[in-house]
């Protein structure tokens, strides 16, 4: 299935952080969608934006 997000699992592979890092990463970049109106899901975040605001 493609998805348009990533997971915790994903982010924890891409960026080399523990689990709860991740979630934390997580976390804060949907805080950021969400005060520019986006709809989030909790415990995934936007591919889109994770690549835009990472070195990814």
């Amino acid at each position: 299935m493609n998805t348009n997000y990533y997971t915790v699992d994903d982010v924890m592979k891409m960026v080399g952080v523990s689990q709860s890092k991740a979630y934390q990463i997580i976390r804060s970049l949907n805080t950021e969608l969400k005060e520019k109106g986006f709809i989030i899901v909790a415990g995934k975040v936007s591919k889109k934006y994770f690549k835009e605001r990472s070195y990814q």
